[in-house]
């Protein structure tokens, strides 16, 4: 009897022996056909489907997940310190500069300076710009800089919300930057002078050898101008890019030119939210007077002298300088 035992115990050591190597053979071979396609997939390689989409015979798109990197590691910490980073080193600034204040104070005589039409434009671009700008933050950056400190529910709820507004507000922003491209180029084009207040930071430094110092300028000045030809070059990519990101039906871009355009719509976005932050300090914290322009659409005729001299010297030769009465 002990010797049957014996006997059957080396046979089930055997036979467990051979099924374990059976299967060390069968995992290994899996293994290495596993790492066969998926080596064949990254190459390109595409299989049946009865399927018609253009895609869809292709397993993987490596592209996709290069644009996934590039968004996370480059394009999120990138708008999230277009956003912040600008906002402190502003705050900064003028804790260290102060503003550039009316040599002369106020002197109650309000210059015409805008249209109605004009103020209403610049709202139309300026309020969905700002709200696309923060929605395309959570959108962008928020499952790394902002999820992680919120519930799931809280989140979701957070990131739809976002993209319904960022979709809704696309159009009036697309039609705000249009109008202002087109309507208000005549008097963005550069001059040499612009030059000159660029040597002096356009007299807003309040130390050393650029104090009081206030470099010539016409209806806009250098820094407006550079801002303007930004906001119409990149408005214009990232309106393009939009559009096909936001209708994908009605455009049908390749999968190339989708994954194209997300890269383009992010960076455009990064520089139109640094160069923002820089035009509303300039408009409100740092210019003493200036913000009144975009509200009433005239300016005060001491800050008009001060910072737009050849362009009031023009209104007053050519007779429309008009007051508000």
């Amino acid at each position: 009897m002990n010797k049957l035992f014996k006997h059957l115990g080396v046979a089930f050591a055997l036979l467990f022996s051979a099924v374990c190597f059976a299967n060390g053979g069968e995992q290994a071979v899996a293994q290495a056909s596993d790492a066969q396609m998926w080596a064949q997939l990254k190459d390109g390689a595409v299989g049946y489907t009865a399927s018609k989409s253009e895609f869809h015979g292709q397993a993987i798109n490596t592209y996709d997940l290069r644009v996934l990197d590039l968004r996370a590691d480059w394009l999120a910490p990138a708008l999230m310190a277009a956003l912040f980073g600008m906002i402190a080193i502003f705050i900064v600034f003028i804790k260290i500069n102060g503003i550039s204040k009316l040599h002369h104070g106020f002197s109650g005589k309000m210059v015409y300076r805008w249209s109605k039409a004009d103020v209403a434009i610049h709202w139309l671009g300026a309020i969905p710009c700002l709200l696309l700008i923060l929605t395309g933050l959570v959108l962008l950056a928020g499952r790394f800089f902002i999820q992680p400190y919120l519930g799931e529910g809280v989140w979701a709820g957070l990131v739809n919300g976002a993209k319904q507004v960022h979709d809704v507000l696309a159009i009036p922003f697309m039609i705000g930057w249009l109008l202002m491209t087109v309507l208000w180029a005549k008097n963005q084009m550069p001059k040499m002078y612009d030059i000159k207040w660029f040597m002096v930071v356009g007299g807003y430094i309040n130390f050393g050898p650029f104090k009081g110092k206030h470099p010539d300028a016409g209806f806009a000045n250098a820094g407006e101008k550079l801002w303007f030809w930004a906001f119409a070059i990149f408005g214009l990519v990232i309106s393009v890019s939009g559009m096909l990101l936001l209708f994908p039906n009605l455009f049908e871009p390749s999968r190339n030119l989708s994954l194209l355009a997300l890269i383009l719509h992010g960076v455009s976005a990064i520089i139109i939210c640094a160069f923002s932050i820089v035009h509303i300090f300039m408009a409100t914290a740092m210019s003493e007077g200036g913000m009144e322009c975009m509200v009433s659409g005239y300016c005060d005729e001491n800050w008009a002298t001060q910072h737009h001299n050849l362009w009031f010297d023009e209104i007053k030769a050519n007779g429309t300088l008009k007051y508000k009465e």
